[in-house]
Protein backbone atom coordinates (compact mmCIF):
# COMPACT_ATOMS: atom_id res chain seq x y z
CA UNK A 1 0.00 0.00 0.00
CA UNK A 2 1.03 3.27 -0.76
CA UNK A 3 1.24 5.84 1.75
CA UNK A 4 -0.70 8.34 -0.25
CA UNK A 5 -3.97 5.78 0.16
CA UNK A 6 -3.64 6.36 3.77
CA UNK A 7 -3.21 10.25 3.61
CA UNK A 8 -5.99 10.35 1.42
CA UNK A 9 -7.95 7.92 4.07
CA UNK A 10 -7.44 10.20 6.50
CA UNK A 11 -8.45 13.23 4.86
CA UNK A 12 -11.97 12.03 4.39
CA UNK A 13 -12.36 11.34 7.72
CA UNK A 14 -10.93 14.48 8.33
CA UNK A 15 -13.57 16.45 5.91
CA UNK A 16 -16.44 14.59 7.23
CA UNK A 17 -18.41 14.84 10.42
CA UNK A 18 -20.53 11.84 9.97
CA UNK A 19 -19.52 8.67 12.12
CA UNK A 20 -20.80 6.27 9.46
CA UNK A 21 -18.57 8.02 7.16
CA UNK A 22 -15.51 7.51 8.79
CA UNK A 23 -15.77 3.85 9.28
CA UNK A 24 -16.66 3.26 5.81
CA UNK A 25 -13.73 4.51 4.79
CA UNK A 26 -11.45 3.11 7.03
CA UNK A 27 -12.76 0.18 6.34
CA UNK A 28 -12.02 -0.09 3.01
CA UNK A 29 -8.46 1.38 3.91
CA UNK A 30 -7.76 -1.73 6.08
CA UNK A 31 -9.30 -4.26 3.63
CA UNK A 32 -7.10 -3.00 0.82
CA UNK A 33 -4.26 -3.72 3.42
CA UNK A 34 -1.58 -6.63 3.87
CA UNK A 35 -1.29 -8.66 6.75
CA UNK A 36 2.45 -6.74 7.73
CA UNK A 37 0.74 -3.44 6.76
CA UNK A 38 -2.22 -3.60 9.61
CA UNK A 39 -0.44 -2.30 12.51
CA UNK A 40 1.76 0.28 10.95
CA UNK A 41 -1.46 1.96 9.79
CA UNK A 42 -3.74 1.48 12.27
CA UNK A 43 -0.66 3.66 14.15
CA UNK A 44 -0.28 6.20 12.04
CA UNK A 45 -4.16 6.73 11.94
CA UNK A 46 -3.97 7.15 15.11
CA UNK A 47 -0.90 9.37 15.56
CA UNK A 48 0.57 6.66 17.80
CA UNK A 49 3.14 4.37 15.58
CA UNK A 50 3.92 1.14 16.39
CA UNK A 51 7.25 1.61 17.25
CA UNK A 52 6.38 3.62 20.77
CA UNK A 53 8.91 5.92 21.50
CA UNK A 54 10.63 7.32 18.46
CA UNK A 55 12.95 9.99 20.30
CA UNK A 56 11.46 12.87 18.08
CA UNK A 57 10.04 15.95 19.14
CA UNK A 58 8.81 19.65 18.03
CA UNK A 59 11.62 21.02 17.69
CA UNK A 60 13.82 18.47 15.43
CA UNK A 61 10.68 17.76 13.05
CA UNK A 62 9.93 21.26 12.59
CA UNK A 63 14.06 22.11 11.71
CA UNK A 64 13.65 19.55 8.45
CA UNK A 65 14.01 21.72 6.03
CA UNK A 66 14.47 19.52 2.82
CA UNK A 67 12.48 19.76 -0.82
CA UNK A 68 10.26 17.08 -0.85
CA UNK A 69 9.39 14.60 -3.77
CA UNK A 70 7.29 15.80 -6.31
CA UNK A 71 5.04 12.31 -6.96
CA UNK A 72 4.15 9.68 -4.32
CA UNK A 73 6.50 6.51 -3.58
CA UNK A 74 6.53 5.63 -0.45
CA UNK A 75 4.65 2.90 0.86
CA UNK A 76 3.60 1.81 4.48
CA UNK A 77 6.34 -0.55 4.24
CA UNK A 78 9.25 1.98 3.39
CA UNK A 79 7.87 4.46 6.67
CA UNK A 80 7.39 1.88 8.64
CA UNK A 81 11.05 1.00 8.43
CA UNK A 82 12.23 4.50 8.54
CA UNK A 83 10.01 4.42 12.14
CA UNK A 84 11.48 1.09 13.25
CA UNK A 85 15.90 2.87 12.08
CA UNK A 86 14.25 5.85 14.32
CA UNK A 87 13.31 3.88 17.56
CA UNK A 88 16.59 1.95 16.99
CA UNK A 89 18.84 4.85 17.70
CA UNK A 90 20.51 5.71 21.09
CA UNK A 91 23.93 6.68 23.09
CA UNK A 92 26.34 9.16 21.83
CA UNK A 93 25.72 11.57 18.84
CA UNK A 94 21.94 10.16 18.50
CA UNK A 95 20.19 13.64 17.73
CA UNK A 96 22.53 13.75 14.50
CA UNK A 97 21.46 10.41 13.91
CA UNK A 98 17.46 11.02 13.85
CA UNK A 99 18.65 14.06 12.19
CA UNK A 100 19.45 13.00 9.28
CA UNK A 101 17.16 10.36 9.13
CA UNK A 102 14.58 12.96 9.24
CA UNK A 103 15.83 14.30 6.66
CA UNK A 104 15.71 11.04 4.27
CA UNK A 105 12.11 10.50 5.19
CA UNK A 106 10.97 14.00 4.50
CA UNK A 107 13.54 14.16 1.28
CA UNK A 108 11.01 10.73 -0.02
CA UNK A 109 7.59 12.22 1.16
CA UNK A 110 5.49 14.88 -0.89
CA UNK A 111 4.89 17.80 1.35
CA UNK A 112 1.41 16.31 2.32
CA UNK A 113 2.84 13.25 3.12
CA UNK A 114 5.59 14.73 4.81
CA UNK A 115 2.57 17.23 6.69
CA UNK A 116 1.01 13.74 7.76
CA UNK A 117 3.62 11.84 8.86
CA UNK A 118 4.90 15.26 11.18
CA UNK A 119 1.99 15.24 12.69
CA UNK A 120 1.43 11.26 13.56
CA UNK A 121 4.95 11.11 14.67
CA UNK A 122 3.72 14.65 17.32
CA UNK A 123 0.42 12.50 18.10
CA UNK A 124 -1.45 15.27 16.68
CA UNK A 125 -3.23 14.33 14.05
CA UNK A 126 -6.56 15.39 14.17
CA UNK A 127 -8.63 13.26 11.26
CA UNK A 128 -11.53 12.39 13.84
CA UNK A 129 -10.05 8.59 13.54
CA UNK A 130 -10.26 7.92 17.51
CA UNK A 131 -9.62 4.77 18.68
CA UNK A 132 -13.12 4.07 18.44
CA UNK A 133 -13.89 4.79 15.01
CA UNK A 134 -10.93 2.33 14.28
CA UNK A 135 -12.50 -0.08 16.27
CA UNK A 136 -15.52 -0.16 14.74
CA UNK A 137 -13.97 0.37 11.00
CA UNK A 138 -12.12 -3.29 12.31
CA UNK A 139 -15.20 -4.87 13.02
CA UNK A 140 -16.83 -3.62 9.50
CA UNK A 141 -13.78 -4.75 7.19
CA UNK A 142 -13.35 -7.97 9.51
CA UNK A 143 -17.52 -8.86 9.33
CA UNK A 144 -16.91 -9.67 12.80
CA UNK A 145 -19.05 -8.49 15.79
CA UNK A 146 -18.43 -5.23 17.32
CA UNK A 147 -17.96 -6.19 20.74
CA UNK A 148 -15.45 -8.84 20.12
CA UNK A 149 -13.01 -6.77 18.41
CA UNK A 150 -13.88 -4.39 21.56
CA UNK A 151 -13.04 -7.14 24.14
CA UNK A 152 -9.66 -8.53 22.24
CA UNK A 153 -8.48 -4.87 22.03
CA UNK A 154 -8.96 -4.12 25.27
CA UNK A 155 -7.42 -7.22 26.25
CA UNK A 156 -4.15 -7.28 24.18
CA UNK A 157 -3.85 -3.37 24.52
CA UNK A 158 -3.08 -3.32 20.87
CA UNK A 159 -5.45 -2.13 18.03
CA UNK A 160 -2.66 -3.23 15.54
CA UNK A 161 -2.71 -7.02 16.80
CA UNK A 162 -6.12 -6.79 16.78
CA UNK A 163 -6.48 -5.28 13.43
CA UNK A 164 -4.08 -8.62 12.17
CA UNK A 165 -6.60 -11.12 14.41
CA UNK A 166 -9.44 -9.92 12.96
CA UNK A 167 -8.80 -9.62 9.10
CA UNK A 168 -6.67 -12.65 9.24
CA UNK A 169 -7.93 -15.18 11.32
CA UNK A 170 -11.15 -16.56 12.70
CA UNK A 171 -13.77 -15.54 14.71
CA UNK A 172 -12.28 -18.42 17.30
CA UNK A 173 -8.87 -16.57 16.86
CA UNK A 174 -10.73 -13.39 17.68
CA UNK A 175 -12.26 -14.81 20.64
CA UNK A 176 -9.49 -16.49 22.10
CA UNK A 177 -7.66 -13.46 22.60
CA UNK A 178 -7.71 -13.25 26.89
CA UNK A 179 -5.65 -11.74 29.32
CA UNK A 180 -1.70 -12.57 28.91
CA UNK A 181 0.65 -11.89 32.25
CA UNK A 182 3.62 -9.46 31.29
CA UNK A 183 0.67 -7.82 28.73
CA UNK A 184 -0.60 -4.81 30.07
CA UNK A 185 -4.70 -4.40 29.52
CA UNK A 186 -6.32 -0.67 29.72
CA UNK A 187 -7.79 -0.07 33.33
CA UNK A 188 -11.00 0.08 34.03
CA UNK A 189 -12.13 3.76 35.14
CA UNK A 190 -14.97 5.35 37.25
CA UNK A 191 -17.72 7.97 36.81
CA UNK A 192 -18.22 10.67 39.30
CA UNK A 193 -20.98 11.51 41.93
CA UNK A 194 -21.29 14.28 44.35
CA UNK A 195 -21.00 12.09 47.79
CA UNK A 196 -21.20 8.61 48.67
CA UNK A 197 -25.03 8.35 49.41
CA UNK A 198 -25.65 9.22 45.38
CA UNK A 199 -22.81 6.66 44.25
CA UNK A 200 -25.24 3.83 45.91
CA UNK A 201 -28.08 4.82 45.04
CA UNK A 202 -25.99 4.11 41.19
CA UNK A 203 -24.20 0.84 42.66
CA UNK A 204 -26.71 -0.79 44.80
CA UNK A 205 -24.60 -2.88 47.47
CA UNK A 206 -21.16 -2.06 46.68
CA UNK A 207 -16.84 -2.18 47.72
CA UNK A 208 -16.68 1.42 49.17
CA UNK A 209 -12.93 1.93 49.16
CA UNK A 210 -10.44 4.71 49.75
CA UNK A 211 -9.60 7.04 46.61
CA UNK A 212 -6.00 7.65 47.05
CA UNK A 213 -4.20 11.13 45.44
CA UNK A 214 -1.49 8.24 43.88
CA UNK A 215 -0.60 6.94 40.59
CA UNK A 216 -2.27 4.10 39.06
CA UNK A 217 -0.33 0.83 38.63
CA UNK A 218 -0.63 -2.65 36.86
CA UNK A 219 1.26 -5.05 37.96
CA UNK A 220 2.33 -8.76 36.12
CA UNK A 221 4.17 -11.23 37.88
CA UNK A 222 4.90 -14.87 36.78
CA UNK A 223 7.19 -16.45 39.06
CA UNK A 224 10.25 -14.21 39.93
CA UNK A 225 9.78 -12.38 37.19
CA UNK A 226 7.60 -8.97 37.49
CA UNK A 227 6.41 -6.19 35.93
CA UNK A 228 4.76 -2.82 36.62
CA UNK A 229 2.65 -0.54 33.99
CA UNK A 230 1.07 2.71 34.65
CA UNK A 231 -2.19 3.93 33.03
CA UNK A 232 -0.62 4.57 29.71
CA UNK A 233 0.82 0.85 29.88
CA UNK A 234 4.15 2.45 29.99
CA UNK A 235 6.53 -0.14 31.77
CA UNK A 236 7.99 1.39 35.08
CA UNK A 237 9.50 -1.88 36.30
CA UNK A 238 13.29 -0.35 36.87
CA UNK A 239 12.26 2.39 38.71
CA UNK A 240 9.92 0.89 41.42
CA UNK A 241 12.25 -1.82 42.73
CA UNK A 242 10.49 -1.77 46.05
CA UNK A 243 7.37 -2.93 45.03
CA UNK A 244 8.76 -5.72 42.54
CA UNK A 245 10.04 -7.02 45.91
CA UNK A 246 6.70 -6.52 47.74
CA UNK A 247 5.09 -8.50 44.25
CA UNK A 248 7.54 -11.17 44.67
CA UNK A 249 6.95 -12.17 48.13
CA UNK A 250 3.14 -12.48 47.60
CA UNK A 251 1.63 -16.52 47.74
CA UNK A 252 1.24 -16.61 43.76
CA UNK A 253 3.05 -17.76 41.21
CA UNK A 254 0.72 -16.09 38.15
CA UNK A 255 -1.27 -12.83 38.87
CA UNK A 256 -2.10 -9.30 37.49
CA UNK A 257 -2.95 -6.98 40.19
CA UNK A 258 -4.73 -3.04 39.94
CA UNK A 259 -4.06 -0.86 42.30
CA UNK A 260 -2.82 2.61 43.06
CA UNK A 261 1.04 3.91 44.45
CA UNK A 262 2.52 6.57 46.35
CA UNK A 263 4.11 7.39 49.32
CA UNK A 264 3.83 8.92 53.09
CA UNK A 265 5.42 11.31 54.59
CA UNK A 266 6.78 11.04 58.17
CA UNK A 267 3.58 10.91 60.06
CA UNK A 268 1.99 8.14 57.96
CA UNK A 269 0.15 10.57 55.48
CA UNK A 270 0.33 10.84 51.79
CA UNK A 271 2.92 12.61 50.63
CA UNK A 272 2.00 15.37 47.10
CA UNK A 273 0.94 13.88 44.01
CA UNK A 274 4.19 15.29 42.65
CA UNK A 275 6.82 13.56 44.79
CA UNK A 276 5.04 10.30 43.59
CA UNK A 277 5.04 11.14 39.79
CA UNK A 278 8.81 12.19 40.47
CA UNK A 279 9.61 8.06 40.92
CA UNK A 280 8.31 7.73 37.21
CA UNK A 281 10.75 9.83 35.87
CA UNK A 282 13.75 8.91 37.81
CA UNK A 283 16.40 6.45 35.75
CA UNK A 284 17.63 5.34 39.22
CA UNK A 285 16.08 4.38 42.25
CA UNK A 286 15.22 7.49 44.93
CA UNK A 287 15.61 7.14 48.45
CA UNK A 288 11.49 8.28 48.11
CA UNK A 289 10.10 5.61 48.59
CA UNK A 290 6.53 3.88 47.21
CA UNK A 291 4.27 1.51 48.39
CA UNK A 292 1.21 -0.23 46.95
CA UNK A 293 -2.70 -0.37 47.72
CA UNK A 294 -3.77 -3.17 45.41
CA UNK A 295 -7.57 -3.00 44.62
CA UNK A 296 -8.33 -5.74 42.12
CA UNK A 297 -7.00 -8.93 40.71
CA UNK A 298 -7.56 -10.19 36.97
CA UNK A 299 -5.88 -13.21 36.88
CA UNK A 300 -4.29 -15.66 39.21
CA UNK A 301 -2.77 -18.50 38.87
CA UNK A 302 -4.01 -19.28 35.38
CA UNK A 303 -7.71 -17.96 36.13
CA UNK A 304 -9.05 -15.06 34.35
CA UNK A 305 -11.17 -13.22 36.78
CA UNK A 306 -12.33 -10.35 34.42
CA UNK A 307 -16.00 -11.61 33.94
CA UNK A 308 -16.32 -12.67 37.48
CA UNK A 309 -18.31 -10.48 40.00
CA UNK A 310 -16.05 -8.41 42.55
CA UNK A 311 -16.85 -10.21 45.47
CA UNK A 312 -15.29 -13.30 44.20
CA UNK A 313 -12.11 -10.81 42.68
CA UNK A 314 -12.30 -9.51 46.61
CA UNK A 315 -11.88 -12.91 47.64
CA UNK A 316 -8.97 -13.73 45.76
CA UNK A 317 -7.49 -10.57 46.39
CA UNK A 318 -7.82 -10.92 50.24
CA UNK A 319 -6.13 -14.31 50.12
CA UNK A 320 -3.12 -13.00 47.41
CA UNK A 321 -2.38 -9.07 48.97
CA UNK A 322 -4.91 -8.99 52.06
CA UNK A 323 -1.58 -6.83 53.52
CA UNK A 324 -1.50 -4.67 50.75
CA UNK A 325 -5.49 -4.64 50.15
CA UNK A 326 -6.90 -0.70 49.66
CA UNK A 327 -9.14 -0.15 52.56
CA UNK A 328 -12.62 -0.97 52.10
CA UNK A 329 -15.94 -1.83 53.07
CA UNK A 330 -18.80 -3.68 51.61
CA UNK A 331 -22.29 -1.96 52.67
CA UNK A 332 -25.63 -0.87 51.14
CA UNK A 333 -26.11 1.65 53.81
CA UNK A 334 -25.01 5.33 52.72
CA UNK A 335 -24.66 6.07 56.95
CA UNK A 336 -21.61 3.49 56.38
CA UNK A 337 -20.45 5.07 53.02
CA UNK A 338 -20.19 8.45 54.12
CA UNK A 339 -18.82 7.07 57.62
CA UNK A 340 -15.50 5.81 55.50
CA UNK A 341 -15.42 8.78 52.96
CA UNK A 342 -14.96 11.17 56.11
CA UNK A 343 -12.21 8.52 57.11
CA UNK A 344 -10.34 8.71 54.20
CA UNK A 345 -10.78 12.49 54.06
CA UNK A 346 -9.04 12.58 57.46
CA UNK A 347 -6.20 10.26 56.55
CA UNK A 348 -5.29 12.62 53.84
CA UNK A 349 -7.04 10.82 50.83
CA UNK A 350 -8.74 12.40 48.22
CA UNK A 351 -12.24 10.04 49.05
CA UNK A 352 -13.36 6.89 48.44
CA UNK A 353 -15.05 4.74 44.77
CA UNK A 354 -18.08 2.84 45.01
CA UNK A 355 -17.92 -0.35 43.27
CA UNK A 356 -20.95 -1.93 42.70
CA UNK A 357 -20.59 -5.95 44.44
CA UNK A 358 -21.44 -7.83 41.04
CA UNK A 359 -19.59 -6.17 38.61
CA UNK A 360 -16.98 -7.22 36.50
CA UNK A 361 -14.38 -5.74 35.10
CA UNK A 362 -14.36 -3.90 32.28
CA UNK A 363 -11.14 -3.05 31.00
CA UNK A 364 -10.97 0.39 29.39
CA UNK A 365 -14.04 1.41 29.69
CA UNK A 366 -15.78 3.94 31.80
CA UNK A 367 -19.37 3.01 33.10
CA UNK A 368 -21.58 3.19 36.23
CA UNK A 369 -20.33 0.12 38.06
CA UNK A 370 -17.70 2.41 39.66
CA UNK A 371 -18.27 6.03 40.87
CA UNK A 372 -15.17 7.77 42.32
CA UNK A 373 -16.59 10.64 45.39
CA UNK A 374 -14.47 13.69 45.79
CA UNK A 375 -15.38 16.39 48.01
CA UNK A 376 -13.58 18.80 45.31
CA UNK A 377 -14.90 18.52 41.99
CA UNK A 378 -11.49 17.43 39.75
CA UNK A 379 -11.11 17.03 35.88
CA UNK A 380 -8.58 16.16 33.86
CA UNK A 381 -8.29 19.00 30.79
CA UNK A 382 -5.44 20.18 28.42
CA UNK A 383 -3.87 22.69 28.80
CA UNK A 384 -4.76 25.14 25.03
CA UNK A 385 -2.53 28.23 25.89
CA UNK A 386 -1.30 30.26 28.33
CA UNK A 387 -1.15 34.20 28.67
CA UNK A 388 2.01 36.17 30.21
CA UNK A 389 1.65 37.15 33.65
CA UNK A 390 1.77 40.69 34.85
CA UNK A 391 3.07 42.15 37.76
CA UNK A 392 5.23 40.19 40.14
CA UNK A 393 4.93 36.95 37.35
CA UNK A 394 5.63 39.37 34.53
CA UNK A 395 7.87 37.09 32.11
CA UNK A 396 6.15 34.13 33.13
CA UNK A 397 3.51 32.37 31.37
CA UNK A 398 0.55 32.14 33.78
CA UNK A 399 -3.31 32.16 33.07
CA UNK A 400 -4.09 28.82 31.53
CA UNK A 401 -6.35 28.24 28.72
CA UNK A 402 -8.41 25.07 29.41
CA UNK A 403 -10.35 22.97 27.29
CA UNK A 404 -12.24 19.32 27.55
CA UNK A 405 -12.17 16.93 25.06
CA UNK A 406 -15.27 17.19 22.14
CA UNK A 407 -14.97 13.12 20.75
CA UNK A 408 -18.12 13.09 19.10
CA UNK A 409 -17.54 16.62 17.19
CA UNK A 410 -20.59 18.38 19.30
CA UNK A 411 -19.37 21.49 19.72
CA UNK A 412 -16.32 21.71 16.61
CA UNK A 413 -14.09 19.18 15.22
CA UNK A 414 -14.50 15.43 16.50
CA UNK A 415 -11.73 14.58 18.45
CA UNK A 416 -10.93 18.09 19.00
CA UNK A 417 -10.60 20.09 22.42
CA UNK A 418 -13.44 22.67 23.50
CA UNK A 419 -12.17 26.10 25.43
CA UNK A 420 -13.74 25.84 28.98
CA UNK A 421 -12.68 28.65 30.87
CA UNK A 422 -9.06 30.37 32.36
CA UNK A 423 -7.00 30.23 35.56
CA UNK A 424 -3.76 31.48 37.09
CA UNK A 425 -5.13 30.10 40.81
CA UNK A 426 -3.36 27.38 42.53
CA UNK A 427 -0.02 28.15 40.16
CA UNK A 428 3.32 27.89 42.70
CA UNK A 429 6.44 30.21 41.22
CA UNK A 430 7.69 26.38 40.44
CA UNK A 431 4.88 25.58 38.08
CA UNK A 432 5.11 29.11 36.51
CA UNK A 433 8.34 28.86 36.01
CA UNK A 434 7.72 24.97 34.79
CA UNK A 435 4.99 26.42 32.61
CA UNK A 436 7.36 29.06 30.75
CA UNK A 437 10.71 26.93 29.99
CA UNK A 438 8.39 23.78 28.87
CA UNK A 439 5.12 25.11 26.97
CA UNK A 440 7.16 27.15 24.12
CA UNK A 441 8.30 23.43 22.69
CA UNK A 442 4.20 22.72 22.41
CA UNK A 443 3.52 26.03 20.54
CA UNK A 444 1.72 26.27 17.54
CA UNK A 445 1.57 30.41 17.28
CA UNK A 446 1.65 33.11 19.50
CA UNK A 447 -0.32 36.39 19.91
CA UNK A 448 1.41 39.33 22.25
CA UNK A 449 -0.13 38.45 25.24
CA UNK A 450 -0.42 34.63 24.39
CA UNK A 451 1.40 31.43 23.55
CA UNK A 452 -0.90 28.70 22.12
CA UNK A 453 0.30 25.20 22.48
CA UNK A 454 -0.94 21.90 21.29
CA UNK A 455 -3.58 20.47 23.22
CA UNK A 456 -1.18 17.44 24.85
CA UNK A 457 -0.47 18.61 28.45
CA UNK A 458 -2.83 17.20 31.02
CA UNK A 459 -3.70 19.37 34.01
CA UNK A 460 -6.07 18.29 37.03
CA UNK A 461 -7.86 21.55 37.95
CA UNK A 462 -10.56 21.73 40.86
CA UNK A 463 -13.86 23.64 40.56
CA UNK A 464 -16.74 24.19 42.28
CA UNK A 465 -18.92 23.66 39.26
CA UNK A 466 -19.87 24.90 35.99
CA UNK A 467 -22.46 27.87 34.30
CA UNK A 468 -24.02 28.36 31.66
CA UNK A 469 -21.67 31.12 29.43
CA UNK A 470 -22.01 31.92 25.99
CA UNK A 471 -18.37 32.90 26.10
CA UNK A 472 -17.28 29.71 25.24
CA UNK A 473 -18.35 27.15 22.25
CA UNK A 474 -19.25 24.25 24.78
CA UNK A 475 -21.82 26.87 26.31
CA UNK A 476 -20.36 26.30 29.90
CA UNK A 477 -17.40 27.95 31.62
CA UNK A 478 -15.54 26.69 34.77
CA UNK A 479 -16.82 28.03 38.10
CA UNK A 480 -13.79 29.13 40.52
CA UNK A 481 -11.28 26.62 38.62
CA UNK A 482 -7.92 26.10 40.39
CA UNK A 483 -4.67 24.02 39.23
CA UNK A 484 -4.38 21.13 41.52
CA UNK A 485 -1.14 20.24 39.55
CA UNK A 486 -0.13 18.53 36.19
CA UNK A 487 -1.01 14.75 35.30
CA UNK A 488 2.27 13.45 33.21
CA UNK A 489 0.94 9.92 33.62
CA UNK A 490 -1.96 11.33 31.40
CA UNK A 491 -2.23 11.74 27.89
CA UNK A 492 -4.98 14.16 26.25
CA UNK A 493 -6.95 11.00 25.47
CA UNK A 494 -7.50 10.86 29.27
CA UNK A 495 -8.55 14.15 29.60
CA UNK A 496 -12.57 14.48 30.44
CA UNK A 497 -14.91 15.32 28.03
CA UNK A 498 -17.41 18.68 27.50
CA UNK A 499 -20.26 16.14 27.86
CA UNK A 500 -18.83 15.31 31.18
CA UNK A 501 -18.72 19.13 32.11
CA UNK A 502 -22.31 19.60 30.85
CA UNK A 503 -23.76 16.87 33.31
CA UNK A 504 -22.85 19.40 36.03
CA UNK A 505 -25.63 21.92 34.66
CA UNK A 506 -28.18 19.51 35.30
CA UNK A 507 -26.89 18.22 38.58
Amino acid sequence: MKLSELVAAAGQTAATSSRLAKIDVLARLLQSAEPGELAPVVGLLLASPRQGRLGVGWRGITAIDVPHAAESALTIDDVDRALDELAAVTGSGSAAVRSAALEGLAGRATAAEWDFLARAMLGELRTGALAGVVLDAIARASDRPAAAVRRAAMLSGDLGATALIALTGTAEDLDAVGLAVGRPVLPMLAASAATPSAALEITGEASVEYKLDGARIQVHRHGDDVRIFTRSLADVTHRLPEIVEIVRALPAHDVILDGETLSLDEDGGPRPFQQTMSRFGADVARELVLRPWFFDVLRVDGRDLLDEPLTVRLEELERVAGAWRMPGIVTADPEEAERLSREALAAGHEGVVVKAIGSAYSAGRRGKSWVKVKPVLTYDLVVLGAEWGSGRRRGWLSNLHLGARDPDGDFGEPGGFVMVGKTFKGLTDELLRWQTETFPGYETRRTASTVFVRPEIVVEIAIDGVQHSPRYPGGIALRFARVKHYRPDKTAADADTIQTLRALLRE
